[in-house]
């Protein structure tokens, strides 16, 4: 299998950190849909990381489509999402929290990295999107006891969403203004999984 995508995408990540945790042997090509987009396009026409390739040649585009493919490969005991209700719809509820944010994060990057012109009521409706879900996931994340969000191990849930961010924008995602979920940030981080599937966030050129 290989995993097309450099880790300073959130999306990418997510997928090298489960395919790590779940001691499955892949090759990591970490090409950039700018830099690279020319190698990725023949294999993704939407030119998007993660693009995920399989032992058959087919290839799965969307982060959470691989994260359900790699989820078959264990036992359901050991899966990353609850197989079963109601955990599931509750982990895949605080996943796509978190996903969305950083799908608002670089949306928010693009309108203001990209354009000679930026459309000031898309950035703030990017930016009230990413505070709000901040607000939203710092509630929840409070009211949690244990060191992972749902059970006693680490999940798809314990997503890596909020480093991405805060390195995109440090002036907005402000981790020690939500103190639940910088804690919960600061223990995934200091996993040996996060250290190594891991990449400062570049910008585009």
């Amino acid at each position: 299998m290989i995993l097309i995508g450099q880790y300073d995408s959130p999306f990418v990540r997510r997928v090298g950190i489960a395919l790590t945790l779940y001691e499955l042997p892949f090759e990591h090509r970490p090409w950039s849909v700018f830099g690279d987009g020319d190698r990725i396009a023949p294999l993704n026409p939407l030119v998007r990381v993660p693009t995920f390739e399989l032992d058959d040649g087919l290839v799965l585009v969307e982060s959470h489509a691989i994260l359900d493919y790699l989820d078959g490969f264990v036992p359901p005991e050991l899966a990353l999402f609850p197989r079963t209700e109601p955990g599931r719809h509750r982990a895949l509820r605080v996943a796509a929290l978190a996903i969305g944010l950083a799908e608002k994060a670089v949306s928010l990057f693009y309108e203001l990295r990209l354009h000679d012109q930026v459309s000031e009521v898309w950035a703030g409706r990017c930016r009230s999107q990413i505070l709000g879900v901040l607000a939203a996931l710092e509630r929840e994340r409070a009211e949690r006891n244990g060191d992972w969000w749902f059970d006693d191990r680490i999940g798809h849930a314990d997503a890596c969403a909020l480093r991405f961010a805060g390195e995109a924008h440090p002036d907005l995602v402000v981790l020690r203004d939500h103190p639940a979920l910088e804690a919960h940030s600061a223990r995934c981080e200091a996993l040996d999984v996060f250290k190594t599937i891991s990449q400062p966030f570049i910008p585009p050129a």
